[in-house]
């Protein structure tokens, strides 16, 4: 699997600008992906605007999710100069059909009536670009489709797997200018409307002093969302503004942090799934109860993650035998809203492992545990702690529980003042042997999809691995 960027930023961000507001494509949706993508790397600072403008200065490379009107001379001098200067640019997908004297295309890929005079110096400077004359460039049917990179030696690709897998648009019959330099391809298959050849979906060119990385891929969402678009685009942008790629983003021999997520037990929203998506660095696996703790679990996982709500009887002997050695062996434990409830009559593992229980019924003289659903919350953090790093206070609607019983060792990580809460919503275990974080935050849809609980419990995962 291919890995983003390092998470490390260098002495300083490269400045990215986003030139945006005009495409055939849903760029509404895809330029805050891309913004997210360059961010998410560690490496750059990112702005967009959806007016281009020949306000260049202090940038490192302009990204290119545009596909409408010429820009003007003023505009369209000044990024030929920002790039012979020796800066970068990006071309993603659509941009590949801009300003090469075609009709210009409105919403849903439907051509107008307005056809503007080409722009040459952009041909020249993308390395690729659409033609209606015969082979007229196109695509067959959207499909998965294996890309293969052809110079493996170029800083973009090296140390990457040889292949990855796209779910996209597949360009083909691209008018390719002598000078760029392809660094992948894909084979377009006769069976999807395909021409039978491998066609290039990444190539880089260079144009004066500077260095421009262009993209067949992303066509949509969906598109950008494959681990192998989201690393190709934030090397290759990091290439297009530097001329190469920091140390960090260069390894290639870590993998992905490996997680089992368990779910079983209780009902919940489909919008739990979106706490994994589109995070090349966190590989996640799904597993329903029964059955998730049956076999060795260590040697298989770097973190689990409980979203699950069953009694110890469900997983059995064996299946605490296997939890139990799995912990002792120092992985990683994250715990999850409802999974406070899970193995209510285990001592060991509400007592020293999770810090904490939610009460199903009365015990040694105290009431069971409550709850209350769509709780307005005002949450804020307890201390410093590497999993806060970007949550901050947050407003969020939740169920809260009350009435647990919370181990006074436990290390808080985030509270409420919430009548119906307890106070503490999410905690460090004291346990020893293993990383333990537990987060009673998460009932449904409307924490799911907050931006501070997504963080929490991405941050969570790679702290307790």
């Amino acid at each position: 699997m291919l890995l983003a960027s390092g998470s490390l930023l260098p002495a300083a961000p490269i400045r990215a600008l986003i030139f945006s507001g005009r495409n055939n494509h849903e760029w509404r949706v895809t330029t805050p992906y891309l913004k997210k993508i360059l961010e998410d790397s560690g490496r750059f600072e990112v702005r967009v605007v959806e007016e281009p403008t020949a306000s260049l200065g202090g940038y490192d490379v302009l990204v290119l999710d545009y596909n409408g009107p010429r820009w003007g001379a003023a505009t369209e001098k000044a990024v030929e100069a920002f790039v012979r200067s020796g800066k970068g640019l990006v071309a993603v997908h659509a941009a590949s059909y801009a300003f090469c004297g075609l009709p210009v295309l409105g919403d849903r890929h439907v051509r107008t009536n307005i056809i503007e005079p080409p722009w040459p110096e952009y041909a020249e400077m993308i390395g690729g670009h659409f033609s209606d004359q015969e082979p007229r460039t196109g695509h067959g049917q959207r499909h998965t489709f294996r890309v293969k990179f052809v110079d493996r030696e170029h800083p973009v690709a090296r140390g990457l797997d040889e292949t990855f897998l796209a779910t996209d648009e597949l360009y083909h019959h691209m008018r390719m200018r002598p000078g760029a330099n392809i660094l992948a391809t894909a084979h377009d298959d006769p069976k999807m409307g395909g021409t039978g050849k491998d066609e290039p979906m990444l190539w880089t060119v260079s144009f004066g002093k500077g260095r421009v990385f262009h993209t067949a891929l992303g066509h949509d969402l969906a598109a950008m969302r494959e681990a192998g678009f989201m690393t190709t685009l934030a090397r290759g942008a990091e290439w297009a503004a530097t001329g190469g790629i920091a140390p960090a983003a260069q390894k290639a021999d870590a993998r992905p942090t490996r997680v089992l997520v368990v779910t079983g037990g209780h009902d919940h929203d489909t919008s739990f799934y979106k706490l994994f998506d589109a995070q090349p660095d966190i590989r996640a696996t799904v597993r329903p109860h029964p059955g998730p703790f049956g076999r060795d679990l260590h040697k298989r996982y770097d973190v689990i993650v409980l979203y699950d709500m069953v009694q110890e009887d469900v997983i059995g002997e064996a299946g605490q035998k296997n939890l139990r050695e799995y912990l002792e062996n120092g992985k990683g434990l994250v715990v999850l809203h409802h999974a406070l409830a899970s193995f209510n009559s285990w001592p060991w593992w509400s007592q020293e492992v999770v810090g904490a229980k939610y009460l199903l019924k009365p015990e040694s003289g105290q009431p069971a545990s409550t709850y209350k659903h769509d709780v307005e919350l005002l949450v804020e953090p307890a201390g410093k702690h590497p999993v806060l790093a970007g949550i901050g206070r947050m407003h969020i609607w939740d169920e809260t529980y009350k009435g647990m019983w919370i181990s006074a060792n436990n290390t808080v990580l985030l509270k409420t003042d919430h009548p119906t809460s307890d106070g503490p919503v999410a905690w460090v275990s004291s346990y020893p042997k293993a990383r333990v974080v537990v987060i009673q935050l998460g009932h449904d849809r409307a924490a799911h999809e907050h931006p501070g609980y997504q963080q929490l419990v991405r941050n969570a995962i790679l702290w307790v691995k």
